[in-house]
């Protein structure tokens, strides 16, 4: 007998006659969720770019790993609070720009397991998730990597590849000794970790894409990395946001304009999570966006914290669309 995953309950007839068409239909359905930005960043509390803005060194950021505690994330808390206001899915940053892990990796030591936090968050939210019958979602910076010396560099990539040191950072490999598929290769390994860890999942959300797109693309190996996306992801979703306001393109899909755009402050204040309960036009931007899909964005400023700032993303959604958006299939 299939096992049907918990946030598809209501699905299970067209779940057992194509799962991939049951998770569109629920997200097209669902319309509402929430998207927690969380990590190192959050302990400064000024963005999750501030690493890239403020130009802050690699080993100067890396140090903030020793005071990451994480003492007020509290899973079952964030997903109960995303049920109380309606929502149908949980989106979290399980590896944003800087590179830092918020799950257990074999691919690196720079995580939230090998910090004073010591604990597993993605692994925490799974479970909650599950539990209550909300969609999980990950999010993972694929195109783009502020740590590893073999991501993409300025020279040969725009889309803010990496901070704008100077004089150049030492810890990046330059020249003849950088070579991009050393850090492909970690970032795949990492992927199938979250693949096959944390499951069953009701979307894989990779960022990034301004990155390959201001060079060649294909560098990126994408449809490599999408064919294997399906084996173990028979049902979910693979998303790759696009900016509005970047215009870096048009939506491809009418699943799209979904989710809440949530940072997280200092090692998950609650307190912004309490002030968050009341979702009113007054306190919360809403907006639907353009798409076909009817769905609406909601973008909570400052909910878990001081420094919250954003916008909505648009979706692509690669999975209906295949060969016509040309990045996973």
């Amino acid at each position: 007998m299939t096992t049907v995953p918990s946030y598809l309950a209501g699905y299970e007839d067209l779940y057992a006659e194509d799962p991939r068409q049951a998770a569109l239909t629920w997200f097209r359905d669902a319309k509402y969720g929430l998207f927690l930005h969380y990590g190192l960043y959050s302990l400064l509390g000024r963005h999750e770019w501030v690493q890239f803005r403020e130009k802050i060194p690699v080993a100067e950021y890396e140090k903030l790993k020793e005071d990451f505690t994480a003492e007020n994330f509290d899973a079952d808390y964030i997903a109960d609070f995303a049920l109380e206001c309606g929502m149908k899915y949980v989106n979290i940053t399980t590896r944003h720009h800087d590179s830092f892990c918020l799950f257990e990796t074999q691919q690196t030591d720079f995580n939230s397991v090998n910090s004073p936090c010591g604990r597993d968050l993605v692994g925490e939210l799974a479970e909650a998730c599950a539990a209550r019958g909300l969609g999980l979602c990950l999010y993972y910076s694929h195109g783009r990597d502020w740590r590893h010396p073999h991501a993409p560099n300025n020279d040969e990539w725009g889309g803010s590849a990496r901070p704008d040191y100077d004089p150049p950072e030492p810890s990046y490999a330059y020249g003849d000794d950088h070579d991009l598929s050393i850090y492909l290769d970690f970032m795949r390994a990492q992927i199938e970790e979250l693949l096959t860890g944390y499951g069953p999942l009701a979307a894989i959300w990779l960022d990034g894409i301004a990155v390959p797109l201001s060079g060649d693309p294909s560098a990126f190996r994408c449809q490599e990395l999408g064919r294997s996306l399906r084996v173990p992801l028979p049902g979910a979703l693979r998303l790759h946001p696009r900016h509005a306001a970047a215009g870096a393109g048009i939506l491809q899909a009418g699943i799209a304009g979904h989710g809440g755009l949530c940072r997280a402050g200092a090692q998950g204040s609650r307190l912004g999570w309490q002030a968050g309960r009341d979702l009113h036009h007054d306190d919360a931007e809403v907006m639907g966006l353009p798409g076909g899909g009817g769905g609406q964005a909601l973008e909570r400023r400052a909910s878990l914290g001081e420094g919250a700032r954003g916008g909505p993303s648009e979706l692509q959604s690669v999975a209906e669309h295949g060969p016509a958006a040309g990045w996973f299939d």
